[in-house]
């Protein structure tokens, strides 16, 4: 399914379980215990942020007009149709970091090598085996969702609508 992650932060815990099962999917083994060995050490593109009593995992936004993509010299940053991802092809990416500063929400980083940049690519693999990105599946609460713009659509209205029949 194509569409864009959906955060609820009430429900976010910090526990960091999309960080770890982004950082797992990224690494060759795709294993826990095998990828804490791998050198590079693989790299998380989802970032929870604590601001007092609030919690706020913060990933790719996969934008339709992605200023990213606009200001990518080489072409590195690719936009795969309206509802697609924005995604970084590492062999074209020179790690100017002008992606970085245009970037509205501040998620993408500098690879450890300082020569490239990580950001949330939706997780290709697992979206072609029919499966959720690693960080939806992995969080124990349920406050990220992947959702498509018509589906997120439909949620809001049916929450207006049970709000505005309590009210009545």
């Amino acid at each position: 399914m194509k569409g864009n992650i959906v955060v609820d932060s009430a429900k976010c815990i910090s526990c960091h379980s999309c960080e770890i099962a982004c950082a797992v999917e990224h690494s060759r083994s795709k294993d826990l215990f095998q990828a804490i060995g791998e050198h590079p050490r693989p790299q998380k593109r989802i970032i929870v942020e604590c601001y007092g009593e609030s919690n706020l995992p913060l990933q790719c936004r996969h934008c339709e007009e992605a200023p990213c993509v606009r200001i990518c010299p080489t072409g590195a940053l690719v936009k795969e149709g309206v509802e697609g991802a924005v995604v970084l092809q590492d062999n074209l990416c020179i790690g100017c970091k002008w992606c970085v500063l245009v970037c509205p929400f501040g998620v993408i980083t500098a690879a450890p090598d300082d020569h490239s940049m990580i950001k949330c690519d939706l997780c290709p693999d697992r979206a072609a085996a029919g499966r959720l990105p690693a960080c939806v599946e992995s969080c124990p609460t349920g406050a990220l969702q992947l959702s498509s713009t018509a589906q997120l659509a439909r949620t809001k209205r049916r929450e207006f609508l049970v709000e505005y029949l309590r009210e009545q």
